[in-house]
């Protein structure tokens, strides 16, 4: 762009549902913009709730470098002709970050803002903001001083003909707004004309015309949260399998059709099931045949393995073509000889696909049929092939396991990339919580007889080991009473081994006995009950291999009290974000409320993850997560925009979880290249349940945000149809009152420190089962859907939280203001009427209580009017992620331990002791406060305690002879005093508690 040209371009389009103020149910509604000292006006809107405007307004952009720094503000007013005023209607603000060219902006519609805290308004403004640097526009014409007090009372159905400014066509349609030429003889017009109505209309047709599809209707966030627009949650109305969506409803073109996927397209496939042939006749000179299979309609091909030496070969494989895809109108099923040097052909059966049947389920399976071979001339030949053909949708209980067209891969076409690219419903592994509780052995046999034994037990269960604490066992009978706590997952494979071993010597240990205890053996728990101890005879090892051990059996005993504990909740994911919250044990599940419904439609816009034949391109699926339940779906291959169109379906047992849904590229398709072959993150969508609304359909376009080195990125938008059905209303009621985890997390609580190790090992065994599968879901993309590195140190996290308690305690700060502003009379009547206000509370005190919350459930019904119509998502400007320094970033990004240079480490470990250092001396001046109010009582400072005691005598004799209404009128009288009664020192009990000692002076 040309700097010196920029203009900052303003299409006002529309404003929906405005707030009546004319007193006879409409609005005669205009705009303000103001930016960067400019300010323009729009026409008058006569009698109008959903005013169309289509005016242009473009704007000098003096100082192209701080565009960003700059914000565009428009204001809608009624104008109010009896009075020759205006009153308010709303307002929004845009910030310069969120400014884009002309050729990516879009009609964006904007919730209207209050512009005080008793300011009433509601409805939405239509705006198209973007930069421009075309030179042939030239910027509109401000509002002046004197204009801007002249009565706008005058819509441009008043103008005469004569005085529109002649209007050449334009390609972009858009600029509806010019000077008006002839305002000196006008006094009442707008200072700025409309082009007439029936010229807007038909500019406006022409737009739609031009449109395939309505915009998307992006719902912004409020401003205290205002994110750039390309990162912000997009609304949608596509044709599902059900019908349209329209504002969470399916409309049904068919009142009587019903669809069990109806959160998705509706994709038609032509699958192809080659079951088996019979008869085939031999091709070699040795008579041996190597047959397989090739299914071809157009320019795509399917292809089965090859069977060696068989003539009545069996295949039982299943091919997928997206029917939007095909070119041709014959499928051919060849049948070839694998050969060294040249396939050799068989035979071939052809079929039109319009005499191809259509079936959808709940149909039974099409039962496949034998068809006679032909040749390259149509003559029919020795040999039969076992085929069923049928059209069906992703419905299909063949979709899953089917080869796929949209998802064939000629890089690779191996059985191993084959499975990798299909889509997969897994379930994790339950998980347990194994309790060893370490009591006493007996009778030890140390190899050295001069010393007391320094003695401690190590357990290990797969790859965990813990130990106890050394004791020095003076009398061989050592004592630990320890519990020591791992995760195992069913069905049980590890062992619980315990090793008694001896402290010889710094780094040296020597084993004195083992035991060996299988997991399935173990005792099982849903409570708190007491389980039985045992002793267990420890086997002495001759060698220290663990592998090769000759034992025998010896005296020595352990004691042991170990338990499978099912009456927790394993938490193998992070706390925020749980989606499930069952024990382990079955038996303590309650009924489940409800079902979450899951369409995975799309993605468009996707960020390119490699490069294949020279240019950018992308292998993605998408994982989603809730519960036990995973769900793969099938990957698409070299696609930036690929349609998925799959509807997964989980049980929901409590409102308080959170669905997550990922999107990968997967790199294990025959491309060897830098990442070590590990599946690389595009992003993932985390939705609450307890923010849906039941029975509504949730269509939207989320952005993919992910935190780079280099700061945060959008990799693309990922659509997405989520319904939540309730099916116990009494039930979800109930489980609110109910608490968040089973209840052995409340009578034997684990530290902090044991919930971090016992989650990271909880991963570990899930990410290792999952690995286990086909296709594997791989450890990275089960430890970025878990979020496993949440817990570890970030400067832009602890910024982000700082800022979130900020906000919680705004409006404690608000209030605080208030109620300053009170004291200090800045309002008389309104200070008046506080005072009258807490007169009555005072002279009737059982009115405290029930205006409370009496005021709270106002508060409420008056906001659910402005309640959330989607759920959240991601905000970059609440994660601290916009303006995030880079080195704060590399340190997020560095692994754990360290792997940069000392001379960094040094400097990061100086401004963590710095921000360190600040916080130390917050919490010491809170707990110097804190002091000072107990020495009140102590006599640390004799005068100062004798002064208090004796006031606490004056009051208490005070308080007992006159009502309390009085002594809390009367106090409360005195701090809203008038500020003529005050000074400008502090007040004596805040001189004298400053005056109190603390523990300060013994501080080293």
């Amino acid at each position: 762009m040309t700097i010196g040209n920029l203009k900052l371009g303003v299409d006002v389009v529309s404003a929906h549902n405005l707030l009546p103020k004319d007193g006879q149910g409409s609005s005669s509604a205009f705009v303000e913009l103001y930016f960067d000292g400019q300010k323009f006006r729009t026409t008058i809107k006569e009698k109008d709730l959903n005013p169309v405007w289509n005016e242009s307004f473009y704007f000098n952009i003096s100082d192209p470098s701080n565009l960003h720094n700059l914000n565009l503000e428009a204001y809608i007013y009624n104008n109010v002709k009896g009075t020759h005023s205006r009153s308010f209607l709303g307002k929004i603000s845009i910030s310069g970050t969120s400014f884009v060219p002309y050729s990516d902006a879009v009609i964006l519609h904007y919730p209207l803002e209050k512009r005080g805290i008793f300011s009433r308004v509601r409805g939405e403004i239509g705006l198209k903001v973007y930069v421009t640097d075309d030179p042939s526009i030239k910027s509109s014409v401000p509002v002046t001083a004197a204009e801007d007090n002249l009565l706008l009372n005058e819509s441009v159905r008043n103008l005469p003909p004569n005085n529109l400014p002649n209007i050449k066509s334009e390609t972009r349609h858009t600029f509806h707004h010019l000077p008006n030429p002839n305002h000196n003889q006008q006094q009442h017009q707008s200072p700025a004309v409309a082009v007439p109505q029936q010229l807007t209309k038909h500019m406006a047709d022409e737009m739609k015309a031009a449109e395939p599809e309505p915009p998307k209707l992006v719902r912004m966030y409020s401003a205290a949260s205002a994110q750039p627009v390309d990162y912000a949650l997009k609304e949608t109305s596509p044709f599902l399998g059900g019908g349209r969506v329209v504002g969470g409803r399916v409309i049904r073109k068919d009142k009587t059709a019903s669809c069990t996927y109806d959160l998705v397209e509706q994709m038609h496939f032509l699958f192809v099931r080659v079951v088996k042939a019979r008869e085939l006749p031999s091709m070699d000179v040795t008579g041996s045949l190597d047959p397989y299979v090739e299914v071809k309609i157009g320019n795509y091909k399917g292809i089965t393995k090859h069977i060696e030496k068989q003539q009545n070969p069996i295949w039982n494989v299943v091919f997928a073509f997206s029917k939007e895809r095909m070119q041709a109108s014959v499928l051919e099923v060849v049948v070839k000889d694998k050969d060294l040097v040249k396939d050799d052909y068989v035979g071939t059966v052809r079929f039109d696909l319009n005499e191809v049947p259509m079936r959808v389920p709940p149909d039974s399976p099409l039962a496949p049929e034998w068809y006679r071979l032909s040749d390259k001339k149509g003559e029919k030949i020795k040999g039969e092939l076992m085929l069923a053909v049928w059209i069906g949708t992703q419905a299909d209980e063949a979709f899953p396991d089917a080869w796929h067209s949209d998802a064939a891969t000629p890089i690779d076409s191996s059985a191993a990339a084959l499975a990798a690219i299909r889509s997969k419903v897994y379930h994790a592994p339950r998980l347990w919580y194994v309790r060893v509780n370490v009591v006493e052995a007996q009778d030890l046999v140390p190899t050295e007889k001069n010393r007391f034994p320094d003695v401690y037990v190590k357990a290990q269960v797969g790859h965990q080991v813990l130990r106890t604490k050394p004791v020095q066992a003076r009398n061989f009978n050592p004592l630990w009473n320890e519990d020591l706590l791992f995760v195992a997952a069913e069905p049980f494979e590890d062992h619980l081994i315990l090793t008694v071993e001896d402290r010889v010597a710094p780094g040296k240990d020597e084993i004195l006995g083992r035991v060996i205890i299988p997991l399935a053996t173990v005792e099982k728990r849903a409570d708190d009950r007491i389980i039985h101890s045992r002793w267990f005879n420890l086997e002495k090892p001759v060698a220290v291999d663990v592998d090769q051990l000759k034992k025998d059996k010896f005296s020595s005993r352990l004691h042991l009290r170990v338990c499978l504990d099912g009456g927790y909740h394993v938490l193998d994911e992070s706390t925020h974000y749980s989606s499930d919250l069952h024990p382990t044990a079955k038996q303590l599940w309650k009924p489940s409320i409800g079902v979450l419904e899951l369409g995975i439609l799309n993605a468009v816009g996707l960020h390119p993850m490699k490069t294949r034949d020279g240019k950018g391109t992308s292998d993605t699926y998408c994982v989603a997560k809730y519960g036990h339940k995973w769900v793969r779906t099938r990957t698409i291959v070299d696609n930036l925009c690929p349609k998925y169109n799959e509807q997964y379906t989980w049980e929901v047992f409590d409102p308080a979880t959170v669905l997550t849904v990922g999107v990968f590229d997967n790199s294990h398709l025959g491309d060897k290249d830098s990442n070590g072959n590990k599946d690389l993150k595009i992003g993932k969508v985390r939705i609450r349940i307890s923010t849906l609304e039941t029975d509504r359909v949730y269509t939207h376009s989320y952005p993919l945000l992910v935190l780079h080195p280099s700061g945060v990125k959008k990799m693309g938008e990922l659509h997405l149809a989520i319904r939540f059905s309730c099916t116990s209303f009494a039930n979800m009621m109930y489980i609110y009152s109910r608490p968040l985890l089973p209840k052995m997390h409340y009578i034997r609580p684990f530290t902090v420190m044991q919930l971090d190790t016992l989650r990271h090992q909880a991963v570990t065994i899930v990410a290792a089962r999952l690995g286990r599968a086909e296709p594997p879901l791989r450890k990275e993309v089960v430890e970025y859907m878990s979020d496993v590195d949440s817990h570890l140190w970030s400067m832009r996290r602890s910024k982000a939280n700082f800022f979130r308690l900020m906000s919680v305690f705004s409006g404690f700060f608000a209030a605080g203001k208030w109620f300053g502003d009170i004291c200090m009379w800045k309002n008389p009547v309104t200070t008046v009427l506080v005072h009258l206000l807490f007169l009555m509370l005072v002279s009737f005190p059982e009115l405290i209580l029930p205006t409370i919350f009496l005021y709270m459930f106002l508060i409420g019904i008056w906001n659910f009017r402005y309640r959330p119509r989607y759920p959240p998502h991601m905000n970059t400007k609440i994660s601290q992620a916009e303006a995030v320094h880079p080195d704060e970033l590399d340190e997020e990004f560095d692994s754990f331990p360290t792997s940069r240079s000392p001379d960094l480490v040094r400097m990061r470990y100086d401004r963590l002791r710095s921000v360190a250092g600040r916080i130390q001396t917050v919490v010491g001046d809170i707990a110097t406060q804190g002091e000072r109010f107990q020495s009140l009582l102590s006599w640390r400072d004799p005068r100062a305690t004798a002064i208090f005691v004796t006031f606490c005598l004056i009051a208490a004799v005070a308080m007992y002879v006159t009502p309390f209404q009085v002594i809390a009128a009367l106090a409360g009288l005195y701090l809203m005093r008038h500020p003529r009664f005050r000074y400008r020192l502090p007040s004596v009990p805040i001189n004298f508690f400053r005056r109190l000692p603390a523990r300060t002076d013994s501080m080293l």
